[in-house]
């Protein structure tokens, strides 16, 4: 090679031309990227990753529960299960009796049963009322609608379920000994503890500004969807037939499993347990109430009665009932319905 051919300059590309790269070194778009993302696939994956994260964090409560299982007697065991299933049959009623829209029936009962799982993943209840607002949207309820049906099943539920506890408390008064469980001269400081924690809770709703508007607007909207929903009586009647119906089965699943393991604790009295315990529990942001409630209704089932021993074991196969069995299927269920377009 000369020395003229080795210094003469590059050649230039052509006006109004651009330098070519090579295909390897190309920049690929991320919309493109993210275009070519399965991400309904992927989010079908997501509730059974997070099913398999919860067992392993609950792996000796699993373990304990299932033992139970060998020793109780199997037609009890089967009608908790019955009540278990009944118990998704009477949310959807409640859902479809918060709306006035008519919603598909099958796929209504199966977003409740996908629900019960997300509720189990997400703290508060947040999961059940996310796939409950997305399917009323698919459904084609404007937003605001779906919005105000959610806050008057919320609602109507909470009212169900505490004054179902207070009619059976004043039918019932000696169901639950709370004052036996503490020690002498303990209950009335207890008691004026609890009273004193109201006062401040309501003293913070009335003070706190943002908290007061949040709270007074969730019950504006479900008032005014209430008033709309009741001028139906098959929508009133479906909202709170439901709204009682849920509570009374969740229950009956628990006396169901006292009966199969032999607690001497009268049925009623467990149920007035239950509806107390998860009275109690309401507000404690875990997910699905795993851990919290389990304390609760030993503590509540000890209150009516229940030996120590004999009751935990009564709480843990219950919650493998109505909990740890249903969770698999719910999150398979969870995924199909979101594969499927459903949410």
């Amino acid at each position: 090679m000369t020395a003229r051919n080795a210094l003469s300059p590059l050649p230039q590309p052509a006006v109004g031309t651009a330098w070519k790269t090579s295909p390897d070194v190309t920049d690929v778009p991320l919309s493109s990227f993210t275009r070519r993302l399965p991400l309904r696939r992927i989010l079908c994956l997501v509730p059974l990753v997070l099913v398999a994260v919860v067992a392993v964090q609950h792996r000796s409560v699993l373990a304990d529960g299932f033992s139970h299982l060998r020793s109780a007697e199997w037609p009890w065991l089967l009608a908790a299960a019955c009540a278990t299933c009944l118990t998704w049959v009477a949310a959807a009623v409640t859902r479809q009796g918060a709306v006035m829209q008519r919603l598909p029936r099958l796929r209504l009962l199966a977003t409740q049963f996908a629900a019960g799982a997300a509720n189990h993943l997400l703290p508060t209840g947040l999961g059940a009322s996310a796939v409950n607002l997305r399917f009323m949207t698919v459904c084609g309820v404007p937003l605001a609608r779906s919005s105000a049906a959610l806050a008057l099943y919320l609602m109507a539920e909470g009212v169900a379920r505490v004054g179902l506890l207070a009619v059976l408390m004043l039918a019932f008064p000696d169901a639950l000994r709370l004052g036996s469980l503490l020690p002498d001269g303990v209950a009335g400081p207890v008691l004026a503890a609890v009273a004193a924690a109201v006062v401040v809770a309501a003293a913070v709703l009335f003070l706190v500004r943002r908290l007061r508007t949040t709270v007074f607007t969730f019950l504006r909207t479900a008032l005014g969807e209430a008033r709309s929903v009741h001028t139906s009586p098959a929508r009133a009647l479906a909202l709170w037939g439901g709204s009682l119906a849920f509570p009374v089965l969740q229950a009956a699943g628990l006396a169901a499993v006292g009966q199969a393991l032999g607690l001497p604790v009268p049925p009623v009295y467990m149920v007035v347990a239950y509806l107390a315990a998860t009275v109690a529990v309401a507000a404690v942001p875990t997910p699905g109430g795993i851990g919290s409630v389990e304390a609760a209704l030993i503590v509540t089932l000890v209150a009516a009665g229940g030996p120590l021993a004999l009751t935990t074991a009564v709480v843990l196969t219950y919650r493998v009932i109505t909990v740890w069995l249903p969770l698999v299927p719910g999150a398979v269920t969870l995924g199909a319905l979101v594969r499927w377009k459903v949410i």
